[in-house]
């Protein structure tokens, strides 16, 4: 998908269901391609490893945050991505928000992220995420005007707050 000219007409989003775990591996196991491209692993081996660290990423998510929402990234009736969103009485966390490879640069992400920005505008509340450094998503979140709030390893703590 190259450039939609109105995100706000070919995106939406769904909640994810039970038929949904292997899309929501597929979209998880992009984020790590890079990283299982230099290990020498059998490929089995790195499949194994990426299908571990999806469960334990799952499990870590529902037990800290078991009223968050997520939601299946549909464009064009495709899905095409993942948003985790917890909703916290001081603030709103994205947990994750991941576009398949080839949907990314396309402006979902940003169309994404202005709505989670209205919402915490309209809700008196900041918006945080956290990002690895390495990120490319780290510009993204910079453009749009988030500031870097801590550093904990490879990860950026980044908030924006409304005006």
């Amino acid at each position: 998908m190259n450039n939609p000219s109105n995100p706000s007409s070919t995106v939406a989003l769904r909640p994810v269901g039970p038929a949904d775990e292997a899309l929501l591996l597929e979209i998880y196991a992009s984020t790590r391609a890079d990283e299982m491209a230099i290990v020498p692993w059998p490929k089995e081996q790195q499949e194994q490893f990426v299908k571990m660290q999806f469960t334990a990423q799952q499990q870590h998510y529902r037990k800290l945050y078991p009223d968050a929402s997520h939601d299946i990234i549909m464009a064009h009736d495709r899905p095409v991505g993942r948003l985790y969103v917890a909703r916290l009485t001081e603030r709103i966390e994205i947990l994750d928000v991941t576009l398949l490879p080839p949907e990314r640069n396309a402006g979902i992400g940003s169309y994404l992220i202005k709505g989670l920005m209205d919402e915490a505008t309209r809700t008196a509340r900041p918006l945080r995420v956290y990002v690895e450094s390495f990120n490319r998503s780290l510009r993204l979140f910079k453009r749009l005007g988030f500031a870097r709030m801590a550093q904990d390893g490879i990860y950026v703590q980044l908030e924006w707050r409304p005006a």
